[in-house]
């Protein structure tokens, strides 16, 4: 059978990181050794994306989709829908590359994230009930002003930025067997998976999605992109209720498992974040420690698993 091809390949990747290099952290990838409480008995590594310029992974999309824009298309400005981490990205690789930036925040997302996007100088909206609504006001916004539409997760430009973490764990740790990510909307897995099945194709990668949110897993069990019709989680960038078909292509075609995990669990996580390792994270950013604490993730202990720890913040904490 011919090999799928994806809009998005190493060459991308390697192209992205090299264009974003002066605006993203390489951020450590760590063995969690000299604590009390393993995780598991295998060594097990943490990619520290809460480490990242404005605390998330998300500047690394962001920056890569906004430096490939033409002069004219910066002039006009960027536009985009986040509950979060993406907004603050796009403020600030608009900011870096002067060019306006307007972001749509849905309300139920919280309150200081309007204020970190003005911030860096961006425009707030605030729009709809979820993330859906906001991006429908983006795009109305983008088509009526000549915008350039900065998505969060269906866009190759994103996903390829997305994608530098996994190079970039594959060359601080080579030795790494599997890595679990969170997924949302699945710019992160997608662009991980790319890469790393690319540089080591015998590496396991496996997603993990919020137990009242399960976006891609129900879209990879039906074949097809689908939307949930209640979310059922507060790890509310975790929690989109419909994805989108390159994302999926990706997730089917690459990502080895998902698996699922509730609140309480991503709570403790990143409780043990805190206490065991000195770093605060957002609920979503103890997804892919929760899959691991839990014992979801199948790995032998002499493999080494590596989880990314995507967002800072207290809500996981407190």
């Amino acid at each position: 059978m011919d090999a799928i091809t994806h809009p998005v390949g190493l060459a991308d990747i390697e192209e992205a990181a090299e264009r974003i290099k002066n605006r993203v952290r390489r951020t450590p990838c760590l063995r969690t050794r000299f604590i009390r409480e393993p995780l598991r008995k295998g060594p097990t590594m943490l990619k520290l994306e809460c480490l990242q310029v404005t605390g998330a992974f998300k500047v690394r999309g962001a920056n890569n989709a906004i430096l490939q824009l033409s002069d004219e298309a910066r002039t006009r400005g960027v536009v985009t829908a986040s509950g979060g981490n993406h907004g603050i990205a796009v403020a600030y690789a608009a900011h870096a590359s002067g060019c306006a930036a307007t972001i749509y925040l849905p309300k139920n997302s919280p309150a200081d994230k309007a204020e970190r996007y003005r911030g860096w100088g961006a425009e707030v909206v605030i729009e709809g009930v979820g993330w859906d609504e906001a991006q429908d006001a983006a795009l109305a916004r983008a088509e009526r002003d000549g915008l350039s539409y900065i998505h969060p997760f269906a866009d190759p430009a994103v996903i390829a930025g997305q994608g530098t973490i996994g190079r970039e764990m594959l060359k601080q740790s080579p030795e790494i067997d599997v890595i679990v990510a969170g997924i949302g909307g699945g710019g992160l897995i997608a662009g991980i998976a790319l890469a790393a099945k690319a540089m080591k194709p015998e590496i396991r990668v496996i997603g993990v999605e919020p137990v009242g949110a399960p976006t891609l897993k129900n879209s990879i069990v039906t074949g097809a992109v689908v939307a949930l019709d209640t979310v059922e989680s507060a790890a509310n960038t975790l929690a989109p209720r419909r994805s989108a078909q390159i994302n999926l292509d990706i997730i089917r075609d690459l990502v080895d498992d998902i698996v699922l995990v509730s609140d309480d669990e991503m709570r403790r996580a990143c409780q043990w974040l805190w206490f065991e390792m000195g770093q605060a994270v957002e609920l979503a950013g103890g997804a892919a420690v929760a899959a691991i604490q839990t014992g979801r993730i199948s790995a032998s202990d002499d493999q080494t698993v590596a989880a990314v720890v995507c967002g800072n913040g207290t809500a996981g904490v407190v």
